[in-house]
């Protein structure tokens, strides 16, 4: 469903040239779950913004459902995919209702019955009729990330995108929306790709994951790897370990091996 190869991602500044991504290149099956992490820098969000087809200084191929994606992306490719961001209270327009944010992306898609698929989004997620015509500050975080996330389903994607979907919300909270994502990912089949510092996370929704360091690939495990703690390198051995708390004797074990 996603194919990445030799993905680079550069940008100009005025201090020079700022290669974000170098030559990243993983492959994820329908229907499959995939997390990117890394500490912060390392260049996950980067790699999910160019899959999203928002970042234009791109090197090498994009595929999406077995098609090669340029720039600009058609009506039909953007179709493919939907992202859900960080930041639940920068995502959605303040002016707007949530009737009018959840129809957006169904009108510009030119979708049919918009209401009903409105309707049945707020309901996936969790929300009442009642908070159709509210505004985003008459919602909680929890509540605004719903919104976001019933956005994302509007158009019935295949794919999704998950920008730390729960960092930016309280922990009483985090949870709920982690149960909610896994509910929705089992019961429309989605392909997910989840970009998370939190480890935590990773094991809870997904199936592989890709460690990046300095917009570069470290390797690629499975979450069994993940639990049982026997990743390939040192990198990610002291990224797990940074995860569970510091440990003197473990960090100098770790960097013993080295």
């Amino acid at each position: 469903m996603i194919a990445l190869d030799d993905l680079s991602v550069s940008f100009e500044t005025k201090r020079g040239r700022i290669d974000a991504v170098r030559t990243v290149s993983f492959k994820i099956a329908e229907g499959e779950s995939f997390g990117l992490v890394g500490e912060s820098g390392s260049g996950k969000t980067t790699v999910l913004r160019a899959i999203a087809g928002l970042t234009r200084q791109t090197n090498g191929t994009i595929g999406l459902a077995g098609r090669t994606m340029t720039m600009p992306r058609s009506a039909k490719d953007r179709c493919l995919l939907q992202m859900v961001f960080q930041d639940p209270y920068g995502a959605l327009h303040p002016r707007h209702t949530v009737d009018a944010i959840l129809a957006e992306p169904a009108a510009i898609q030119r979708l049919r019955g918009i209401e009903r698929r409105v309707l049945t989004a707020l309901d996936e997620v969790g929300l009442r009729p009642e908070h159709r015509f509210r505004y985003p500050h008459q919602l909680s975080g929890g509540q605004r990330q719903r919104v976001a996330i019933a956005r994302a389903l509007i158009v019935e994607p295949p794919i999704l995108l998950l920008d730390e979907p729960t960092s930016a919300l309280d922990v009483s909270v985090q949870a709920d929306i982690l149960k909610l994502l896994n509910r929705l990912r089992k019961e429309h089949g989605f392909t997910v790709i989840l970009v998370s510092h939190d480890l935590g996370v990773v094991s809870h929704l997904c199936d592989r994951l890709a460690v990046m360091k300095h917009g570069e690939l470290v390797e690629i495990l499975d979450v069994q790897q993940l639990r049982g703690r026997t990743a390939g390198t040192v990198y990610t051995q002291q990224l797990i370990h940074a995860s569970e708390g510091y440990d003197r004797a473990r960090r100098d074990e770790i960097a013993a091996s080295a």
